[in-house]
């Protein structure tokens, strides 16, 4: 049965939970729709954490990112919820969501959205 899209991020145990290392994710291919004329918008995201107790796992990024495909989303909401997921999914120590948005009608968007646990409140 084929893959189909979902917003559901799935997580593993960090296997070196004792240490910080970062793991990156490049996603070239993301695309969705200009919530104004419908049209595609396409991005490459940077995806770049450094785990806590658990990790995002590969192919449910993939499907997660993949959901977006149909959905109108501005520059700036789409990269600041997909940050807003990853954060609810994982509890990163660091994170920073980077998405380059191609150019359309002369001007490209790069909307880049960070957190670090250690300097939230609370």
């Amino acid at each position: 049965m084929p893959s189909q899209p979902s917003k559901e991020l799935q997580t593993f145990p960090n296997p070196a939970a004792d240490r910080d290392y970062e793991i990156a994710f490049d996603v070239p291919e993301f695309t969705c729709l200009c919530p104004l004329t419908g049209q595609p918008d396409f991005a490459r995201f940077k995806i770049t954490y450094v785990p806590d107790q658990t990790c995002i796992e590969l192919k449910s990024l993939k499907l997660y990112m993949w959901a977006y495909r149909n959905e109108g989303a501005f520059h700036e909401k789409v990269t600041n919820t997909i940050a807003d997921d990853i954060i609810k999914a994982i509890q990163p120590r660091k994170l920073t969501v980077v998405g380059d948005f191609f150019v359309r009608g002369g001007i490209g968007t790069i909307v880049t959205v960070t957190h670090d646990k250690s300097k939230q409140q609370g």
